[in-house]
């Protein structure tokens, strides 16, 4: 018999009560006799808001996705933006990916949001997140929801929230909701709904989100440009479908090829193992239909469409798939060329990534005299830049993680507006006699060639938690001295706020929000950073390094050198 902690116990009698139906009951009843080792995985903690909202497994507990944590969430929400706007008509937008239970759950939200007097738009069908934080300013409302857990396996489901400006939630809000959610108990939630106060969307949102990603991510190419162009798009089963293809057809591209099996929504992502566009298998059928066609370019999309993968022929003529930072460079160079030929670049520009991805973007942005700032991880972090400098223009950004934002009409990564850009961009090289590939190896020329690697170990449960935290606090407490026989000369740790020289011992004040973040910076220009991850139960190790490139023909010789690096240096740390 599996003992059961009492305070684990006493939070498992609260969902025992009758503000808890007689369903629930009787399956805490069962898993206590039966499966208590599961049991107490579903009630050891709440779910928290991390870099992606709330997500987690759904089930029954409060460490899992329900009616009941999402409810709790939505009338603690509820009771803050009453607080927040006296006397004004709140109004709310809803949306949902293709996981199981989204749609229900979506519902769910909807109602106790209406039972509070607050004004709901809800989206008729599944919908990209990036539609959502469109949505959120197109339709003026306080905030807005999206039911999704993005590339999470299908067990998951999520919750983010948007806040005004159509990003996610940040500071000081983030911790005030907190506050008024775990102010409550689950007896509070009013789940009664006001049918009158939920509306249905649609169409007439669909066509102004399109419109607009056809404006921002559309280059002005010639119909032939884009007519040469031959392409492989695959949603891997999720939102994206509702809007990518409609998006490329409007901007003129009809040469696309969709990876039919993978066309239809389904939360268990039947064809693939993880429906993640960062994971290379993810796209094995897309690249083989891109084969089979002789495409240019493959881009897959993962199931709630705020991340990209792109695929393109290397110097070979083999397809190959770009990480999120070649992908992010690609697309930012880019736009800042097109905005100095525009004549657009005055000094009160800039561009935006995060902690944790390359440092060749603000290498790029000095080249082009515009601002780069560096923010932490999670694209909330980007729109808050945004919104706490109106006075600058903000060109476009990303992340490592296969996330990208042009413009500021939405306020979130966006593979839609960021997939057309893509593919404008491959068109415009073809077109020149070049590819994207090949124009990549030249940024690495003029800029220096970096080279990126991820290593993520998934912990799960109560005990991968705790091992988890135990590697964060032994990295703290014997902070990393050399790296692969490279000495570290300075530390990064944004939970503490400090950024120390290891050889002179000085240290400053970084000044951003903490986070449970460590970052290594060795004398050969190496930098190593570990984050335990805000969206699943992995700890994380980004591996930068750099090095000159001479030219284009000395590209695979040095790609190997610094392959063999960064290899040695992930054996150093243990890490393979």
């Amino acid at each position: 018999m599996i003992y059961i902690e009492p305070k684990i116990l006493e939070r498992i009698n609260t969902w025992l009560t009758p503000a808890f139906d007689e369903e629930t009951q009787q399956f805490i009843k069962d898993s206590i006799a039966n499966n208590p080792k599961d049991i107490q995985e579903s009630f050891y903690k709440d779910l928290e808001f991390g870099t992606g909202g709330m997500r987690g497994i759904m089930g029954i507990g409060t460490n899992r996705i329900n009616k009941y944590t999402l409810g709790k969430s939505t009338q603690g929400l509820s009771d803050y933006l009453k607080q927040s706007f006296p006397g004004e008509n709140i109004k709310t937008v809803i949306a949902y990916d293709c996981r199981h239970n989204s749609k229900t759950l979506a519902k769910v939200v909807a109602d106790v949001f209406s039972a509070n007097g607050i004004e709901v738009y809800l989206f008729e069908d599944l919908r990209p997140t990036p539609e959502l934080s469109f949505a959120v300013r197109h339709l003026n409302c306080h905030c807005g929801i999206v039911l999704t857990a993005s590339h999470n396996p299908p067990e998951y489901n999520g919750y983010k929230v948007y806040w005004q400006d159509g990003g996610q939630l940040v500071p000081p809000q983030d911790s005030e909701v907190i506050d008024a959610i775990n102010a409550l108990n689950y007896a509070d939630i009013k789940f009664d709904a006001n049918n009158n106060l939920i509306n249905y969307i649609g169409e007439t949102i669909d066509n102004a989100f399109i419109d607009a990603s056809v404006k921002n991510g559309s280059l002005g190419l010639s119909q032939e440009a884009k007519d040469d162009l031959t392409i492989v798009f695959t949603s891997l089963h999720g939102t994206s479908i509702t809007a990518v293809p409609e998006t490329l057809e409007r901007a003129g591209y009809k040469n696309v090829h969709i990876v039919e099996e993978q066309r239809i929504p389904n939360g268990d992502f039947p064809t693939v193992a993880s429906p993640n566009p960062e994971e290379p298998a993810a796209l094995k059928m897309a690249l083989e239909l891109a084969d089979e066609v002789g495409a240019d370019i493959v881009i897959g999309t993962d199931p709630d469409c705020d991340r990209l993968g792109v695929a393109v022929r290397n110097l070979k003529g083999e397809l190959t798939l770009l990480n999120g930072n070649q992908t992010m460079v690609m697309m930012t160079d880019f736009l800042l060329n097109l905005w100095k030929k525009e004549g657009k670049i005055k000094g009160k520009e800039f561009i935006a990534s995060t902690i944790v991805s390359t440092p060749m973007l603000t290498k790029m942005a000095e080249a082009y005299g515009v601002e780069s700032k560096i923010v932490l991880t999670g694209f909330k972090w980007i729109a808050k830049l945004i919104k706490d400098h109106p006075q600058l223009q903000f060109i476009g950004g990303g992340e490592e993680s296969f996330g990208y934002m042009v413009g500021d009409f939405v306020r979130d990564k966006d593979a839609v507006t960021s997939t057309l850009l893509a593919i404008e961009i491959a068109a415009h090289a073809k077109a020149n006699g070049s590819s994207v590939y090949e124009e990549l190896i030249k940024l690495y020329v003029e800029h220096g060639f970096y080279k990126e690697k991820l290593v993520s170990l998934t912990k799960k449960g109560i005990e991968g938690a705790e091992e988890i935290k135990k590697m964060m606090v032994d990295a703290r407490e014997n902070p990393l001295t050399e790296v692969n026989g490279a000495k570290v000369v300075k530390v990064e740790d944004y939970q503490l706020s400090v950024s120390k020289n290891m050889v002179t011992g000085e240290e400053s004040v970084i000044d951003i929000p903490k986070s449970n973040v460590l970052i290594y910076y060795t004398e050969d220009g190496t930098q190593v950073a570990l984050r335990p991850s805000g969206t699943e139960p992995k700890i994380k190790f980004y591996v930068s390094s750099n090095t000159k490139l001479d030219n284009v023909a000395a590209f695979e010789a040095t790609e190997q050198e610094l392959k063999n690096k960064i290899d040695a240096i992930l054996k150093d740390m243990n890490l393979i």
